[in-house]
């Protein structure tokens, strides 16, 4: 009985696998398709319908390469302005003692519940018109650079650590600054994989602000240039929806390999910090 019942439980996790692979399987067999074959044949690979030239075609609208790299410098420059600011706020509210610090926690929190687009428009004014970072990297991550999720990840793990280790580092005459460098970041390193694994994947699929704030087609993310290319330029493929599909393989691959690269510590740190909270 029992093993009929561990069965029938693999049974049933491998069908819930296979529902959640198939649509980036389906993604990725439409990308490859020469003509769009929307039965369930299309499913199957067929050698005679394979193809690139989706992805040429795409090259062909906007430079591809061009931006893949608008996308990857966004979000490298989003992940580490969250991992800079967010080690310094999570350390002083974790470790610091100073008036206020309550509130600036409870502040904190608050931000979370603050939907992003109700900020969109007087930062759009602000970002754009007082500071003039319309069509510029700047101007796509300072509105990014401090992620209060990255700040509740960092407090929580320097909350774990003993405060005698600090407190023999002062003792030694090391500035706060030193400490962190020194002695906090080498003990919280899964935080800082874990905040970099979760900051990552936002501002790398990222759609409105970076279109709201770039016009000019060279400094535009690949999420913006795919949305425009599937609107515009699509139509013009022999295959629109792989094209389309094939836009979206390649927005979709950087996040999927980052993932499997680091699924173990990511775990890791999740089930760690589970534990010690």
């Amino acid at each position: 009985m029992a093993r009929t019942l561990r069965i029938l439980r693999y049974a049933a996790l491998g069908l819930g696998a296979v529902a959640a692979l198939l649509p980036f399987y389906y993604m990725l067999i439409g990308a490859l398709q020469k003509k769009r074959d929307t039965g369930l044949g299309g499913l199957l690979p067929k050698p005679s319908n394979l193809t690139l030239d989706n992805l040429a075609g795409i090259d062909d609208s906007f430079s591809l390469w061009g931006a893949l790299a608008n996308s990857l410098i966004m979000t490298v420059g989003v992940v580490v302005c969250t991992l800079v600011f967010g080690l310094l706020a999570g350390y002083a509210l974790a470790i610091l003692r100073f008036r206020g610090r309550g509130l600036v926690f409870a502040l904190v929190l608050l931000v979370q519940a603050i939907p992003f687009q109700l900020l969109m428009i007087p930062l759009y004014v602000m970002v754009v018109r007082y500071f003039g970072l319309a069509d510029s990297y700047a101007g796509m991550i300072l509105p990014f650079a401090i992620n209060s999720v990255a700040v509740l990840i960092f407090r929580q793990y320097f909350l774990q650590i003993p405060r005698e280790i600090f407190d023999a580092a002062r003792m030694d005459g090391a500035s706060e600054l030193r400490i962190l460098r020194s002695v906090a970041v080498p003990l919280v390193r899964p935080a800082i994989l874990t905040a970099m694994l979760v900051t990552f994947i936002g501002p790398w699929n990222e759609f409105l602000w970076p279109f709201l704030v770039t016009k000019d087609q060279g400094m535009q993310p690949l999420a913006v240039s795919l949305a425009n290319f599937s609107q515009a330029n699509s139509t013009f493929q022999a295959n629109p929806m792989g094209a389309v599909l094939a836009g979206a393989c390649v927005l979709a691959v950087p996040a999927v390999v980052l993932f499997l690269l680091f699924q173990r510590h990511f775990t890791s740190a999740n089930l760690g910090s589970a534990i010690k909270g």
